[in-house]
């Protein structure tokens, strides 16, 4: 509840009409989450605390659409790995006391389908832990999706580089709570995805020496445009405006990469032969498996075949799927291709060809 009145209090209720039945009900779940989130302190704090941390997390990195959700989808069906699931990272002070019975009476919350993709929701699906971090009260650049005429928010959070050192010790102390409350409840390995991670990389590594990484990139116009369309769906379902003023969104868009890119390519340097694996989307489309059998290898998770089956039964049920097909202007090429030329240049895409 305090951190959505913090919110609140930030944009001076600055809530379009007909988005108030929503803030309404946010209001609502707010005073039950903090109740539940007091009961469960009580019964689970000191098993919690005593929980270690899970050896060799393994982060999926990329920027917003370039494959990290189905990516992140392959691997959890290895039954060796644990991941966050959308219940735990939006109930992130309760999901141990409540995630059997709470989350099954409120699935009604959730639409069925993603609105930016079209592929199946639901509290059980794998989710970003950067969105258990924004509920934890930590400041994320996806508090912009709440009130969208206002701007980017929180852009110092993207790279964590320009926070204080007390800012920056909030952010790790938040994300080894919510680690440790998912290893109490599951101990196998951590398979979490978060976009914002690729620019975190360092901060990543002094919590967890040990970490692997999976870095996706994607022809840079089809990057583009399905990230402005990401933005724009959520923007709609989510905010608590009518969004009328998203001027600024092109330029974040454009930005967000570039300050992204710069981070990883600074802290890759610090990743050793067998925690990073950098891959296209592309190719993970074109050739599932053997991609998936490139990253078990150089990254050393174990023997491909326990996940083998799962891996093929999931890629049965998405076998129709087919992304949206990508138009751009004249224009809006040539900004990307200006503005991401080191993007096309590092990983070998070719300008001049249409996005896929």
């Amino acid at each position: 509840m305090g951190t959505w009145l913090r919110q609140l209090g930030r944009h001076r209720l600055a809530i379009s009409p007909s988005r108030i039945p929503l803030a309404m009900g946010i209001t609502g779940l707010g005073a039950i989450n903090s109740t539940l989130a007091k009961v469960d302190e009580l019964i689970y704090r000191r098993k919690i605390a005593q929980v270690r941390l899970p050896e060799s997390p393994l982060f999926i990195l990329g920027h917003w659409r370039s494959g990290t959700t189905f990516l992140h989808e392959l691997l959890i069906r290895d039954p060796a790995h644990n991941y966050p699931t959308t219940y735990q990272c939006f109930a992130p002070h309760h999901f141990v006391l409540t995630e059997s019975w709470f989350a099954p009476i409120t699935s009604f919350l959730l639409p069925r389908r993603r609105p930016m993709d079209n592929m199946v929701a639901g509290w059980q699906r794998p989710q970003e832990d950067e969105f258990a971090l924004g509920s934890l009260g930590i400041g994320t650049p996806y508090l912009s999706m709440m009130f969208p005429n206002d701007g980017p928010a929180c852009r110092e959070y993207l790279d964590l580089r320009d926070l204080t050192p007390a800012e920056r010790g909030r952010w790790q102390a938040a994300l080894l709570y919510f680690f440790r409350r998912l290893s109490y409840r599951d101990p196998r390995r951590l398979i979490v995805k978060s976009p914002p991670h690729t620019a975190r990389v360092r901060t990543l590594l002094e919590m967890f020496p040990t970490a692997r990484f999976v870095h996706l990139v994607r022809e840079p116009y089809a990057l583009y445009a399905s990230t402005m369309r990401l933005w724009k769906s959520l923007h709609l379902a989510q905010g608590l405006q009518v969004p009328k003023n998203e001027q600024w969104l092109s330029e974040y868009v454009l930005d967000s990469l570039e300050r992204m890119c710069a981070a990883f390519a600074e802290d890759r340097t610090l990743l050793g032969d067998h925690q990073l694996v950098e891959l296209r989307y592309e190719d993970l489309i074109a050739n599932t498996k053997h991609e998936l059998k490139r990253i078990y290898q150089q990254l050393e998770l174990g023997d491909f075949s326990r996940a083998e089956g799962p891996v093929d039964s999931y890629l049965l049920e998405v076998q129709n799927y087919r992304p949206s097909q990508i138009h751009l202007d004249r224009a809006t090429r040539q900004l990307v291709r200006t503005r991401w030329a080191s993007y096309f240049e590092r990983y070998g895409y070719d300008p001049e060809r249409p996005g896929t």
